[in-house]
């Protein structure tokens, strides 16, 4: 099938540069962030995501034909586009509520330039009922123009995995859905033509909306489960990894492994689910259990580290430890929702001087969002050292010596050889 669509992708961060990449190998695209700095270094071939291949945005850049890309951040640049894709970010506030102001701020800004026969197609996390609920009366209000009459909607959640060079964009089933069923084919035909693993179509945007929800919460809960393991197993004195290694030698076992749980999916969808519940009557208590047992790894960690401190005569005041790693999962710089900060946090209530050493966040970001400065890299005497996040670099330090000179080593992913930590989770 032809297709005539003129492609505007809004937010150009995790999800939505490497959408705008993969469609401007086909379609007339233009790349829209309210980041100037962000639009700037992308067209200069900058990429600090690493989420993009930067050949590739290379090529699309320069494509002059019937496809390609533009990079902006003026708004009257996509007014003649007649597909929008939302991407922007969608996070929780500090009481845990979903905070929908970047998308309500995208959808008014949509507003402006919506026109007829226009599809506004939502891939940022909502909880269900959002994006007819809360966006389209946003749009309907700023346009002037009717749903389902003037102009229409869909809804194919995102599913990127940051870092994951394997499991990329198009090699991702993708979910799709239409405000009606014509526009539902149309919206599944486009994604169709990129994503080589296939799509879904889902029977309505409520339905699409929710298993996207559903996906990262059945995944909370489960690490919630081997996290309350490891609290468990940690008062029985047993080695978490161990009791996992035997379980899963049955052929049903889900081998899931404890640790902090951030970043801008599996931390923050289950409180947009959460949220919806609640409104209708219902307190979800499967799905708020499993989130407080994940948000308090991070205090049981620095916690468990001090009493080891503690047991072998080391003062906590003014002592020094090192944390390693604090982007949220490991080999990428995506420092969104980190947990790492909370065992920060918990040893500097303690008066802990503490350095935080991260080869792949980026210095600045972390110093804008979390008032955190990390080192260039990290000292030779430590009281402990705690390793937060499996990069790969983190393999080629010499543990063994900090280990010989009574640091205490607690290695939260089971990463290192296990004669050089004092403690897994």
């Amino acid at each position: 099938m032809e297709y005539n669509n003129r492609i505007a992708v809004i937010g150009l961060g995790y999800v939505g540069l490497p959408l705008a990449i993969e469609f401007a190998r086909k379609y007339p695209v233009i790349g829209f962030d309210t980041n100037e700095q962000r639009v700037r270094d992308l067209i200069s071939g900058v990429d600090l995501t690493r989420e993009a291949a930067v050949d590739a945005l290379k090529l699309v850049l320069q494509d002059g034909g019937s496809a390609g890309l533009k990079l902006t951040s003026n708004l009257a640049d996509i007014s003649l586009c007649n597909t929008y894709i939302v991407t922007v970010p969608t996070p929780i506030d500090h009481l845990k509520r979903p905070d929908l102001e970047p998308l309500l701020a995208a959808s008014k800004m949509l507003g402006i330039v919506l026109k007829e026969g226009d599809v506004v197609i939502y891939e940022s996390t909502v909880y269900p009922g959002c994006t007819e609920e809360d966006c389209v009366p946003v749009l309907e209000k700023i346009s002037g123009l009717k749903y389902n009459v003037d102009f229409f909607c869909g809804y194919s959640p995102e599913r990127i995995n940051p870092g994951d060079k394997v499991n990329t964009l198009i090699k991702i089933k993708k979910v799709t859905s239409g405000s009606t069923p014509e526009i539902a084919i149309q919206i599944n035909e486009l994604y169709s033509s990129i994503i080589t693993a296939g799509t879904h179509l889902a029977p309505s945007i409520k339905v699409a909306e929710a298993s996207k929800a559903i996906e990262n919460a059945q995944r909370d809960v489960n690490i919630s489960f081997v996290n309350e393991l490891a609290l468990i197993f940690d008062k029985m004195d047993i080695d978490t990894s161990d009791v996992l290694e035997a379980a899963s030698t049955k052929w049903n076992f889900l081998n899931y492994k404890p640790g902090l749980v951030g970043g801008h999916c599996i931390g923050v969808d289950p409180y947009y689910l959460a949220h919806k519940s609640e409104a209708l009557g219902y307190k979800p208590e499967v799905i708020l259990s499993g989130r407080r047992v994940n948000d308090n790894m991070g205090m049981f960690v620095a916690n468990k580290v001090l009493k080891m401190m503690v047991a072998k005569d080391k003062a906590i005041k003014n002592s020094k430890v090192l944390i390693l790693g604090f982007a949220f999962k490991e080999n990428c710089p995506d420092v969104r929702n980190t947990r790492v900060i909370d065992i920060y946090k918990e040893l500097e209530s303690f008066f802990v001087d503490v350095d935080v050493y991260d080869p792949w966040a980026n210095a600045e970001e972390v110093a804008k969002e979390y008032g955190l400065a990390l080192v260039e890299k990290p000292s030779l005497h430590y009281d402990a050292i705690i390793l937060a996040v499996a990069h790969q670099q983190f393999l080629d330090l010499d543990y063994t010596s900090f280990k010989n000179s009574g640091t205490i080593i607690f290695d939260t992913k089971s990463f290192i050889r296990r004669d050089l930590a004092d403690a897994r989770l």
